[in-house]
C-alpha cells in the first residue's frame, strides 16, 4: 500500500450529502476481481450517459477537476451497502483523501485499509472548504501534523486515531502490519516443527 504522508492537490467538490457506496460503484459491478480497470467505474452511474458517453455536469468531468486527488464530499458519504470495491474505485480514480463532515462505519474502515485518507471536519468548514474547491482551488493534506492547508491560508486541523495514523504513514495494510511480525511468526514456526512435529 502507498504511504499517505502529506498531498498537496486540486480538490473536487462533490456537494451531495449521503453519497451511497452504489453511487461510488453500482452493484452490477461487484463481480469483478480486484485488478484494472476501477478507474472507469468510479461513480459510473453519475458519470456516464446511458449511451457511455460523459456526463459533462458531472464534476469530476469538468476539465478543472479531472486531475483532482482530493474530493471534499457531502455528509454521510459511502452510506449504504458494505463494499471494499468503493474505495478500490475512488482510489484506482486518483483519489487519495476524502473530507467529510461524517462517513459510514465499513466505508470509513475500508478506506484506511486501501491508502485513502478519510478526514472528517465540522460543517463550517466544510462549507469553506466546499467553497474553496468550487473556486479550483488547490489543498494540502498534511498527515504528519493533521492539518488541511488551503490556499488562501485558511488552515484546518482534524483528529485521527493513532494507529490508522501509523498505517496510513507508513504504507501498511492489514497484510503488511502481519509482515512486519514475520520474525516472530518464522520463530514460532520453527518452535513448533521442534515441539510437535506431528502436526
Amino acid at each position: 500500500m502507498e504511504p499517505f504522508t502529506k498531498l498537496t492537490a486540486v480538490a473536487a467538490p462533490l456537494d451531495m450529502a449521503n453519497v451511497d457506496t452504489d453511487k461510488i460503484i453500482p452493484g452490477r459491478f461487484l463481480r469483478k476481481l480486484r485488478g484494472p480497470g476501477y478507474d472507469k467505474l468510479a461513480f459510473h452511474d453519475i458519470r456516464f450517459n446511458a449511451d457511455g458517453s460523459e456526463n459533462p455536469d458531472f464534476v469530476l468531468n469538468q476539465p478543472a477537476y479531472r486531475n483532482a486527488s482530493i474530493l471534499v464530499a457531502g455528509d454521510n458519504f459511502g452510506c449504504g451497502s458494505s463494499r471494499e470495491h468503493a474505495p478500490w474505485a475512488l482510489l484506482d480514480y486518483g483519489l487519495r483523501c476524502i473530507i467529510s463532515t461524517s462517513f459510514a462505519d465499513i466505508f470509513y474502515n475500508n478506506c484506511f485499509k486501501n491508502g485513502i485518507l478519510p478526514v472528517t471536519v465540522g460543517q463550517e468548514d466544510l462549507d469553506q472548504l466546499m467553497k474553496d474547491a468550487q473556486q479550483g482551488a488547490t489543498l494540502t493534506v498534511d498527515l504528519v501534523r493533521q492539518e488541511i492547508l488551503g490556499s488562501n491560508g485558511i488552515k484546518i486541523t482534524f483528529d485521527i486515531d493513532p494507529f490508522r495514523k501509523h498505517c496510513l504513514l507508513n504504507g501498511l495494510d492489514d497484510i503488511g502490519l502481519t509482515l512486519e511480525k514475520a520474525d516472530k511468526i518464522d520463530a514460532y514456526e520453527a518452535r513448533a516443527a521442534k515441539t510437535r512435529p506431528w502436526t
